[in-house]
């Protein structure tokens, strides 16, 4: 769809709208499009209107949002950016004859309305009611979007301004999954980069450490993710842990976890190093229990396999377990996912995430044109997850999106009371820094309410080895956030 903009640049704003209403569309900006959207923005200091008018496989829409502009310069840049979107949302109404489940809300965090309406005083019956309402969030979303901002609260109110989080990226897997965009390399193929990239790692993570204990930071939540991270051996896996624990004071740590995503990876002997050193929480990620889906997805492990390992994680007695499941991966259908979900009900995890395919570029799924479920049959899946995994005890305590998603719904972590993966949280809802260490990670620098940074992580292992300077710079960068905001109070 071709993209207009008259009295503003809010570009990134319209074109995530765009993609998250239709995501069939790419945004255009050349003559000759059938389909195209003119986005215009009126108005002064006090107030603004604006108003969209779309054409859309020959039907003509229009959308108008006004509003009176308050606060500072930057909260009335945000409303103005929403008038926009909601404009685009009610041409988008007429023109292409939708109304998705999350209605007019884009972004990552569809519950940061919720959290914002909650901080104002409001009760969460009023919050559900305003996202029906004024964003058009079906009653469902809306539920699920007021919950999740309850429990951000009430963790918000556990942090201090020296509280934060850190990531390890083991980027390794044993194969790559047909739906993965992730930096992460089969060890078939990339064996030689394990050890020359766990030398780099280690030597971020003590650096790291250092800077850390020098600004008075406390580490609430540690997450070592990937890739796999129990594709590393049992040794190699203890020698890293040995040097986070030896790098960081780890003391105000209440929560340690380590995914072991692919069942395929989990060894007694993995699980036994990682309870030894105050693993509190292990992820075991099938995706699916139906063989013809593992296959179609490239895992080379089967649904039998998923029991063992989940037998392996029960016996070593860790005091959360996690699966992930994804709705809408190939050949998948409602009735299989319901067996996964089911099946994942009677095996002891504490913690279920029940995620929505996402179609990521360079993706085996896009590269290969696989086969995937249509937006009704990734509905009928959520559909049955909500109310299954309520009457089995469990809530959402998290939500966010992603772009490209199957249907544009959402993906929603699902726990038994007290199970809480604060990390998740704290991430989503971005309520405190997270420091990441290895290739890709992303550190995330938050100093308070619109106030955020990022650096980024050489992407490759290969380039992370050979370029500490880099992470040299961004530690810096890191150290330099933390003493500006020594200064500023």
């Amino acid at each position: 769809m071709r993209l207009i903009f008259e009295g503003h640049n809010e570009v990134y704003a319209v074109e995530q709208t765009l993609m998250s209403l239709l995501p069939d569309e790419r945004p255009t900006y050349e003559e000759g499009d059938a389909d195209w959207a003119k986005v215009c923005l009126t108005g002064g200091e006090d107030r603004a209107e604006a108003v969209t008018e779309m054409q859309y496989h020959g039907v003509r829409g229009t959308g108008r949002a006004a509003a009176d502009l308050t606060g500072s310069a930057y909260a009335r840049e945000g409303q103005r950016r929403r008038m926009l979107q909601m404009s685009f949302f009610k041409a988008a109404q007429t023109a292409a004859g939708i109304t998705p489940p999350w209605g007019s809300l884009t972004g990552v965090r569809p519950d940061k309305m919720a959290v914002v309406r909650l901080d104002a005083g409001l009760t969460a019956e009023e919050t559900e009611q305003i996202l029906q309402e004024e964003y058009f969030v079906t009653s469902r979303r809306a539920r699920l979007a007021t919950e999740t901002a309850l429990i951000t609260r009430q963790l918000r109110e556990d942090l201090g301004p020296r509280d934060i989080a850190l990531y390890c990226g083991i980027p390794f897997c044993p194969t790559r999954c047909a739906y993965c965009s992730f930096v992460s390399h089969s060890v078939e193929r990339s064996f030689s980069l394990v050890e020359p990239y766990l030398a780099a790692l280690e030597a971020e993570v003590r650096s790291a450490g250092r800077m850390c204990r020098e600004l008075g930071l406390r580490v609430r939540a540690f997450y070592m993710g990937g890739g796999t991270p129990t594709t590393l051996t049992a040794e190699q896996m203890d020698r890293l842990l040995s040097t986070l624990e030896q790098s960081f004071d780890l003391s105000a740590c209440g929560e340690y976890t380590v995914e072991a995503g692919r069942p395929d990876t989990v060894t007694p002997e993995k699980l036994t190093v990682l309870k030894a050193h105050g693993t509190t929480r292990i992820s075991v990620n099938p995706q699916t229990m139906e063989d013809t889906v593992l296959r179609a997805i490239g895992r080379r492990h089967t649904a039998a396999q998923i029991f063992t390992a989940m037998e392996q994680v029960a016996a070593a007695g860790f005091a959360h377990v996690n699966m992930d499941l994804i709705a809408g991966l190939p050949e998948d259908t409602p009735a299989g996912f319901r067996r996964s979900l089911d099946t994942c009900l009677t095996l002891g995890a504490d913690n279920i995430t029940v995620h929505t395919l996402s179609l990521k570029k360079g993706s085996r799924i896009l590269t290969d044109g696989l086969h995937i479920p249509p937006a009704e049959a990734v509905a009928q899946m959520l559909d049955y997850a909500d109310p299954a995994l309520r009457a089995a005890d469990y809530a959402p305590y998290y939500l966010y999106r992603q772009k490209y998603m199957s249907g544009s719904f959402e993906n929603v972590g699902w726990c038994r009371p007290g199970a809480e993966n604060l990390y998740n949280v704290y991430i989503m809802s971005e309520l405190c820094s997270i420091l990441s260490c290895g290739a890709g990670g992303s550190t995330k620098m938050v100093g308070g309410p619109g106030r955020m940074e990022r650096v980024f992580n050489l992407k490759y292992p290969k380039e992370y080895t050979e370029r500490p300077e880099k992470i040299a710079a961004n530690q810096a960068i890191f150290a330099a956030f933390y003493r500006n905001m020594e200064g500023a109070t």
